[in-house]
């Protein structure tokens, strides 16, 4: 069952503190209705070497058509240059939580 009226946002971030402020304030803002926040090892190409980074991942619970709004808040509040922003469709789950999702959204 495909539902593609939702999505997972991610992001990260280099610090705890900084990544939980800003899922807090995604939430307020209405454009999650959750974000779990927790520590990954990051891995990547960054100005012609390979970097690696420990960092606090993000995962933002949303509506589908809240991803560029989204998007845009976090290249705005972020303090990478180049901020990881990707969507993933969710490709089932409860209908129960997938209703809290839309109603927490929901302005």
């Amino acid at each position: 069952m495909t539902n593609p009226d939702f999505i997972v946002v991610t992001t990260t971030h280099e610090a705890e503190e900084p990544a939980r402020d800003l899922a807090a304030r995604v939430v307020r803002e209405r454009l999650a209705a959750c974000a779990q926040v927790y520590p990954v090892d990051s891995v990547y190409w960054w100005d012609g070497d390979v970097r690696a980074e420990p960092e606090y991942r993000i995962d933002f619970k949303t509506r589908a058509d809240l991803a560029d709004r989204l998007t845009a808040y976090v290249e705005q509040h972020h303090s990478y240059e180049t901020p990881e922003v990707v969507a993933v469709p969710v490709t089932g789950g409860s209908a129960a939580y997938l209703d809290w999702v839309a109603t927490e959204t929901a302005r």
